[in-house]
């Protein structure tokens, strides 16, 4: 039986390695799914065109709404996530069900779990 969460589970999510509008993809498909401290104004902006850009959102992902299946990324995105071990699990868990997920890898401390993953386009 699986705990019921009396606290929020917020995640930090950084994604890099992509166009601003592969970014804006995988935003738009978690804002659907949890609260964020993004809004849908919150569009990725590419503020330099040879240095590599990181995108920044927070999660609360204790509660999940129904998501949609997300638009197609052009071309595979870098995520990056911190959290606590039910977190990311949580996280995880959604970002297979949108997208096609290779974890590249992952790092556990005393209460928070950090995971790296290549996100392409199922």
């Amino acid at each position: 039986m699986a705990r019921e969460r009396t606290h929020e589970e917020p995640v930090s999510l950084e994604i890099s390695g992509c166009s601003k509008e592969d970014a804006r993809i995988v935003f738009d498909a978690l804002c659907e799914c949890f609260e964020s401290d993004r809004s849908a104004e919150d569009v990725p902006q590419q503020l330099h065109e040879t240095r590599p850009m990181v995108w920044i959102g927070t999660f609360e992902v204790t509660d999940a709404h129904t998501c949609k299946p997300p638009a197609r990324l052009s071309a595979s995105v870098e995520a990056d996530a911190q959290g606590g071990y039910w977190a990311i699990n949580r996280l995880h868990r959604t970002l297979d069900s949108l997208f096609a997920v290779r974890n590249l890898s992952s790092a556990s401390g005393d209460q928070e779990r950090e995971l790296h993953v290549l996100l392409e386009s199922r």
